[in-house]
């Protein structure tokens, strides 16, 4: 015969639900974690293209004329002046850093001028200024294209052994067919050199922009608390249950 206090029964309750508590102390942590190396390894994407490249900004080149007015150097970036905590490159030099192959420039998409001349760079897709819908100057080795064409540039010239890239065209506005016209309700917007995105219009949302009224946000968000509360209503009573027959 085996025989059980009841202080040995209080105290495996109490445990299971400090064990509970305990994870969820621990998805609450991890959580937090994640979204915390999110914002770190952002930081550190930046660092790494501003530093790919030895020493700042040089004189000779002209993101440093642009970011004298405009913002302030680190490395070989330009960051916007603002009053805000959030750090936004506007210029990015990185020419003559015997650069050979660029598969993207990760978190500079907001740059409005970016020097990747005097490289050996012997092919670039189009695809990485893909999103650099601010980019209005842009200087290349002189053997490449300019992303896009020279149609989606107001002005396109070598000089000094560079090829300079000017005036970034909004594609939805030129007179040429598009591959694609964006569906009804929505508007074209321009994603940088050669390429558009469709946005839907004011009081329309959902597929091909064809659900008329607000985004029912307020009913999303209602169906995943009611959801989140049901299953761990259920969660917690089949766990309460074996607790209590334990």
């Amino acid at each position: 015969m085996i025989i059980v206090s009841r202080d040995f029964v209080f105290l495996a309750k109490m445990t299971t639900g400090v064990s509970t508590y305990a994870v969820s102390t621990v998805y609450l942590c991890s959580v937090l974690f994640v979204l915390f190396n999110v914002y770190v390894d952002s930081q550190d994407i930046d660092a790494q293209l501003c530093e790919m490249c030895e020493g700042t900004v040089r004189q000779d080149s002209p993101v440093w004329d642009f970011c004298l007015t405009k913002g302030h150097f680190k490395g070989r970036c330009c960051y916007e002046n603002n009053t805000s905590n959030v750090d936004t490159i506007i210029g990015l030099d990185l020419s003559n850093c015997s650069i050979s192959h660029v598969e993207h420039l990760y978190n500079s998409f907001t740059a409005v001028i970016i020097d990747l001349s005097n490289n050996p760079i012997s092919n670039l897709s189009d695809f990485i200024f893909e999103g650099f819908s601010h980019l209005t100057h842009l200087l290349l080795p002189s053997k490449l294209e300019c992303p896009g064409g020279n149609a989606s540039w107001e002005k396109v010239e070598v000089k000094n052994k560079a090829r300079i890239c000017e005036g970034q065209k909004n594609v939805c506005n030129q007179t040429v067919q598009m591959p694609w016209n964006c569906p009804e309700n929505s508007f074209c917007s321009p994603y940088g050199p050669g390429f558009f995105e469709c946005s839907c219009l004011h009081n329309f949302h959902g597929y091909k922009c064809m659900r008329q009224g607000e985004f029912p946000i307020g009913m999303v968000l209602g169906i995943l608390t009611g959801s989140t509360v049901v299953v761990s209503s259920v969660l917690w009573f089949t766990q309460r249950r074996k607790v209590e027959t334990t």
